[in-house]
């Protein structure tokens, strides 16, 4: 299901300031904007209706009719759910709030990457992970972290991959990349500076490229085939990149499991090659 106000959330910051007058009067007044037609919402957001329309558009909608019927459908679901909004770390907060707050955020999270997800999207993706002869992965900061861990998964399945620390080599990497290979971009902000230069070189090599970030239209994924958008619910907190990096370690869980399912019984045996037994104190391996 698409969603509106996450739609419009993560496109807010992109917007044209009559864009960004419409989007907060929408965020701000859901309930409100479904009794209206688009001339009273024009009137209310001292807008044009081409102007709103225009923006629907934008966000995948084919107008407004098609928004305002979205929206009541997602309205319905929030009310339904029993969640309520959690406000953000504050000081005075004791571990339970904190457990509960960053837990709540977390969740919310991923709901909302769901919302953005687009199936025909990750099927052509995980497609493209079944025809590469080699996945690299790039990454900067909390991103290299998912990075490393969709290295991780790969390579058990015995599937060609790459990664480095060291932006330098990431973008030699990038450079000699063929059309025979598949870039993987991980970036929230879709504007990291390395990330553009090796999207850059891989379009220069013929690679194809997919991009995990936000909803919107950023550097990266203008370069990019496919763009995999994900949420964030970030608080006043966001040192460690907390819930976005949840969402694109999700994304990652979803296209390790699809390339599984593609080809599940070879890659149940290459899990299972891969399996390093545990042992126990007394040096017996564990079953």
């Amino acid at each position: 299901m698409k969603s509106v106000l996450v739609r419009l959330r993560e496109y807010q910051n992109k917007a044209s300031p009559t864009e960004k007058t419409i989007i907060s009067y929408i965020l701000n007044h859901p309930k409100e904007t479904l009794g209206m037609s688009v001339y009273e919402l024009a009137g209310a957001t001292y807008s044009s209706p081409a102007s709103i329309i225009r923006l629907c558009k934008k966000n995948g909608f084919t107008g407004y009719k098609d928004l305002a019927k979205t929206l009541i459908y997602e309205l319905a679901i929030r009310e339904n759910s029993q969640a309520a909004q959690r406000e953000d770390i504050t000081r005075s907060d004791k571990i339970e709030d904190i457990i509960d707050k960053v837990t709540y955020k977390n969740i919310v999270t991923l709901e909302d990457t769901k919302a953005l997800i687009d199936h025909e999207t990750i099927a052509k993706c995980i497609e493209l992970l079944q025809k590469s002869r080699n996945i690299c992965l790039f990454g900067m900061g909390s991103s290299l972290l998912v990075a490393k861990d969709a290295y991780q998964k790969f390579t058990r399945l015995n599937k060609r991959c790459t990664v480095n620390d060291d932006w330098h080599i990431q973008l030699l990497t990038a450079r000699y990349m063929t059309e025979d290979d598949l870039g993987i971009i991980i970036s929230y902000s879709g504007e990291t500076f390395e990330m553009i230069e090796c999207a850059k070189a891989m379009k220069q090599s013929g690679a194809k490229i997919i991009s995990i970030t936000r909803y919107g239209t950023t550097p990266i994924s203008e370069l990019s085939d496919y763009v995999i958008y994900v949420a964030a619910n970030e608080g006043i907190i966001r040192s460690g990149a907390m819930s976005s990096r949840i969402s694109q370690l999700n994304i990652i869980d979803i296209l390790y499991t699809g390339y599984v399912n593609t080809q599940y019984e070879k890659s149940l045996e290459q899990i299972s090659k891969t399996h390093i037994p545990k042992r126990n104190p007394a040096g017996h391996s564990e079953i």
